[in-house]
């Protein structure tokens, strides 16, 4: 399935809600008042009001007597970052209540077991939250390979062009290898991303046969030799226990010298002590939009280190980027209102890997 194709029709915005004739289904938000008003502007609740009844309070907390009047009558619950959390007490005090939509990523923190147990449909606006992640992911690909920042640096510093034996001679994103840690939404997103450019991309992914993988344009290959031949190692493995601390001493002195290493997963995966060690060597970069813990102690060799460029987890949606999750999360309530199948739906077996 390609990118675009993933994604589906949340590119497509009003004309997913002008297919759905205005209904009564009881719709509530459930988040801090100042992201709503940033998330659903008031394009978005237009769009809202065109197929459901949306009310017009935003719900910050389940237990006041305003709250459990709303809750006695919702049938759809829009959540983003932030909301309280609904457990078997906000659920006792929804008994119309069919599904939660959550504008934003993770759902894990959010639903308490007895939601999923009691049938709750739970949508997660994860993959398009993935979105920007994928085309910061893509953006520091090629201005690594190109070795833009390591050289505007030196540019500031001498206040002249560097002398042309300062670039390396394989610098440049000319059949370079990038090598994508995880086939997770991400990872396949960074793949599809990548097709156009003149590069090779490779996967390690265990849970991914190599024909899956070569749909994506990618090969897949084993995480050594990924980690010990790749110009660009990039991680987008999930944070479970078990790949918690996966990228090691090990394993970071296995990275080619000139590599660069790009983390925008979780900052867990990372050993860090061990990568500010190796990092020390000079041999390698890295490009951390997330860290452990984070952001980094002030006194972190991380903020010195000429070779890493730090983000303040920005990969992510930011600005404008989260009313993408608003409408998408609006798409949603259109299919609720039509009785189709939910798009973005979080499997309850699931649960705890993919949301």
């Amino acid at each position: 399935m390609s990118y675009d194709a993933e994604l589906g029709d949340h590119k497509q915005g009003d004309a997913v809600s002008q297919q759905v004739q205005p209904s009564d289904v009881r719709v509530a938000l459930a988040m801090p008042e100042e992201l709503a008003a940033r998330q659903f502007t008031e394009a978005e609740w237009d769009r809202l009001r065109e197929i459901a009844d949306p009310g017009d309070r935003v719900l910050t907390e389940y237990h006041s007597a305003s709250a459990a009047a709303v809750l006695a009558e919702v049938e759809v619950l829009i959540t983003s970052w932030g909301a309280p959390r609904i457990d078997a007490t906000a659920l006792s005090a929804a008994p119309k209540l069919r599904a939660i939509v959550h504008a934003a990523g993770t759902v894990r923190f959010l639903v308490a077991d007895e939601v999923w147990d009691a049938g709750i449909s739970v949508s997660s606006m994860a993959d398009l939250n993935g979105l920007p992640v994928a085309e910061y992911t893509l953006a520091m690909i090629l201005l690594e390979n190109k070795r833009v920042l390591p050289v505007t640096e030196e540019f500031r510093r001498l206040r002249d062009r560097p002398a042309e034996e300062w670039y390396e001679p394989d610098a440049g994103n000319y059949r370079k290898r990038v090598g994508l840690i995880s086939a997770s939404r991400i990872g396949r997103r960074v793949a599809e991303l990548l097709r156009p450019f003149d590069l090779e991309v490779v996967i390690a992914d265990p849970f991914c046969d190599a024909a899956e993988i070569a749909a994506l344009g990618a090969t897949k290959i084993e995480l050594d030799e990924l980690i010990s031949t790749s110009d660009i190692v990039s991680l987008h493995a999930p944070l479970l226990p078990e790949t918690i601390g996966m990228i090691g001493t090990e394993l970071l002195q296995q990275l080619r010298d000139g590599a660069t290493l790009i983390n925008t997963a979780r900052g867990k995966i990372i050993d860090h002590d061990a990568l500010i060690t190796e990092l020390r060597t000079g041999r390698f970069r890295a490009v951390l939009d997330v860290t452990d813990p984070e952001p980094p102690p002030a006194d972190s060799p991380l903020w010195d280190l000429p070779n890493v460029v730090l983000t303040p987890h920005l990969a992510g949606s930011k600005g404008a980027e989260i009313r993408r999750m608003a409408n998408g999360a609006i798409d949603e309530v259109a299919r609720i209102v039509r009785g189709e199948p939910l798009q973005f739906q979080v499997p309850p077996e699931r649960r705890n890997t993919v949301a």
